[in-house]
């Protein structure tokens, strides 16, 4: 590996080493880790002695990981798409409030895009500037940034104000962006971050990364936003025939409630990120690799991690292409026309494929603790598995409302099952894409951050147009 004869080869360092033209490299963020000398946050809690502990009870998978750090890793995770996913989740309480209506997730998704600069300009200038941002200096603003938007939020979201002689909620639209800046910038910085440790606490971080999604939704359905209302019967006509009204109850709790139990979980995420960059325990954790200028990884050979083979100029740039293109249906469309392909087979359906889904992105992360995969056949195997599933699921949105099936429980069953493994198996894919490049050092996991995001930005805005301005997507009418 390039760069690799560069690092001492007498035993393994488990440290990031800086290099003199690091512009960021203060001591305290990328010295020499591989100390025996506790911080005085280790000797606080006393994390070795309850590591050791777990570890050697666990053993197994296990056995060469901590599992302190991996619990920190999933914590740090949960604070990349937390408020972005939270705000969409919360839409069927927000557009009652909201003066655009049923129109407020267009305008959102619009906030969100906005949001995307923050990656662009943060790639651009570790790329030209002769001065470097310090990564866990950058982190710790942008999780701020996202836990402060989740807590104005809380507070301001039904906030309005008169635009070109329109009210909207002009207050919810600037936090978003705040919060958007949080989730898109994550890709390019958090991601790449992670690369310091050795490779397994990469698949704890995407669980949490999962659960950024999971939690909201678990949240929401506490607070009942899937219920889908009962019918009721209200009146008969002359005729004798019945009259029904759909009657929904109102939340366990509201909309602030809602934002405050995200800001909670913000805080947490922010805590995790604290203790994985200060504690010498984490340090302790780091690969063998040296950070240098513009954020550039280089590792050295370790015994303990598994060799990875490197790529070809055409393998490298067809796996980048490969997760900008599974970005793209799966970040940027996905979300958009799962109600269409889902909800002609009746409400049920469409919960349990929402709900079914969200929960397979951090159980597919977590199964990758067990079956670690790098082989580039099998990630090209399980894309097209996912292709097809795309091509089904697709298939069932633009015939709505009347998808194949629609009428029958094998239809329920089958787009539900469908969903259901199309994210399992996207999810899955990208891990291993993501692990597979993380071995190749240079700045290959910024590189994945800034294609997974263009991505998703062409997904998302290709697939509003779509909706918004062409025949081919129509809603499944829920009545009585």
């Amino acid at each position: 590996m390039s760069g690799a004869n560069n690092v001492s080869q007498s035993g393994a360092v488990y440290a990031v080493l800086s290099t003199p033209n690091h512009a960021g490299a203060e001591r305290h963020n990328f010295d020499r880790c591989g100390t025996d000398e506790p911080s005085e946050l280790s000797a606080f809690f006393n994390w070795r002695s309850i590591s050791k502990k777990m570890e050697h009870k666990t053993g197994g998978v296990f056995k060469n990981r901590n599992l302190i750090v991996d619990l920190l890793a999933i914590c740090f995770g949960i604070g990349t798409w937390l408020g972005v996913n939270g705000t969409f989740i919360q839409l069927p309480l927000l557009v009652n409030e909201a003066p655009e209506g049923w129109s407020l997730p267009s305008y959102l998704s619009v906030m969100v895009q906005i949001g995307n600069l923050g990656p662009l300009l943060y790639t651009v200038y570790q790329k030209y500037s002769p001065w470097k941002l310090n990564d866990g200096f950058t982190i710790h603003a942008v999780l701020a940034i996202g836990t402060m938007s989740c807590l104005l939020t809380a507070f301001f979201y039904n906030r309005t104000a008169s635009l070109a002689g329109n009210e909207h909620s002009v207050a919810l639209f600037i936090l978003t962006i705040f919060t958007a800046l949080n989730a898109c910038t994550s890709s390019v910085l958090f991601m790449p971050y992670m690369g310091r440790f050795k490779e397994q606490y990469i698949v704890t971080y995407f669980i949490g990364e999962g659960l950024s999604g999971l939690l909201p939704s678990v949240t929401a359905l506490v607070q009942g936003i899937g219920d889908t209302g009962r019918c009721v019967l209200v009146n008969e006509t002359e005729s004798g025939e019945a009259i029904y009204q759909k009657i929904t109850e109102p939340p366990l709790f509201d909309t602030r409630v809602f934002f405050l139990i995200l800001f909670g979980l913000m805080v947490l995420s922010y805590i995790g990120y604290t203790l994985l960059n200060h504690l010498s325990l984490a340090k302790s954790e780091y690969a063998q690799v040296t950070v240098s200028k513009g954020n550039k990884y280089e590792y050295g050979q370790d015994d303990n991690q598994p060799q990875l083979q490197q790529l070809t100029r055409g393998q490298y740039i067809g796996l980048l292409l490969l997760i900008g293109t599974i970005s793209l249906f799966s970040n940027g469309m996905f979300p958009s026309i799962q109600s269409y392909s889902s909800a002609p087979y009746g409400t049920r359906a469409y919960h349990l494929s929402a709900t079914l889904s969200v929960i397979a992105n951090p159980v597919a992360c977590f199964m990758a603790m067990f079956l670690y995969f790098t082989s580039l056949r099998i990630i090209y195997v399980l894309s097209t598995l996912a292709a097809l599933l795309t091509s089904y699921v697709f298939i069932t949105a633009i015939l709505s409302p009347y998808s194949p099936l629609y009428d029958h429980t094998a239809g329920a069953v089958l787009v539900v099952a469908a969903w259901t493994l199309l994210v399992g198996i996207v999810s899955y894919t990208k891990l291993g894409i993501t692990t597979v490049m993380r071995a190749q050092g240079g700045q290959s996991l910024v590189w994945v951050g800034a294609i997974t995001q263009l991505g998703s930005a062409i997904g998302a805005i290709s697939i509003f147009f779509a909706i918004n301005y062409t025949r081919f997507f129509q809603a499944a009418e829920s009545e009585c």
